[in-house]
């Protein structure tokens, strides 16, 4: 008796076009690819106006296109490798990204973490990241001189070769066209404002381009 009654709602739901919308909008709220960037205050909008960091624009961009992708921004100022590789398990679980964006390690130095340690921390989030069948771009960083020059050089080198290593695309420096222009950035000469964000995403888009295909919304054919 059950089952005939679940046969006979299917068969009026069906008949209304209701079953049909349900199946269909259940699809829809799984099916919207999304892009999870992983960052510190860089990418967390500090000192900026809502909306207005590079993130931001990004998402404004592939909405633009006609997408479907989603852009999550899980970045939070004063992140280091070893807090995004707590929390990218979770991450992964609950959005499913298919593309992660990693923007860490410039806070390690300030926080004692060595090269190796970040270089371990890193490794780990890519590996993760792979194994939950994203794609990963990873940013390269560079530090300031005053870390010394053998740690500096070290941090410098670390991102091309984990990028070469895992086989995963490479920004070569996020900042590049911003670090060398006092006037990108905010009072604290650290983060940079509101006009450095287009040039950010212009760094962002060029590294990204081997997934821009992955973007564009599908087309009809014959």
């Amino acid at each position: 008796m059950h089952q005939k009654q679940i046969a006979n709602t299917i068969k009026k739901y069906a008949a209304t076009g209701l079953f049909c919308l349900f199946f269909t909008f259940n699809s829809w709220a799984h099916a919207s690819p999304t892009i999870l960037v992983l960052g510190d205050s860089l990418s967390a909008e500090y000192g900026l106006p809502r909306g207005s960091g590079w993130v931001g624009l990004l998402n404004q961009e592939i909405q633009k296109q006609g997408s479907a992708w989603a852009v999550f921004n899980a970045s939070i100022s004063g992140e280091t490798s070893s807090g995004g590789l707590t929390r990218l398990p979770t991450l992964l679980k609950s959005k499913e990204p298919k593309i992660v964006f990693l923007e860490l390690g410039a806070n390690d130095a300030l926080r004692g973490l060595t090269i190796e340690q970040t270089k371990n921390n890193l490794q780990k989030m890519i590996r993760l990241s792979k194994q939950a069948g994203a794609k990963v771009l990873l940013f390269g960083m560079q530090i300031p001189p005053n870390y010394g020059q053998q740690y500096t050089k070290q941090f410098k080198e670390l991102y091309p070769a984990l990028a070469s290593q895992e086989d995963i695309q490479l920004l070569p420096f996020f900042l590049d066209g911003v670090a060398q222009h006092k006037e990108l950035f905010q009072a604290d000469n650290i983060h940079p404002n509101v006009a450095a964000q287009s040039i950010l995403l212009k760094n962002v888009w060029s590294a990204m381009a081997p997934y821009q295909s992955l973007l564009l919304p599908e087309k009809s054919g014959q």
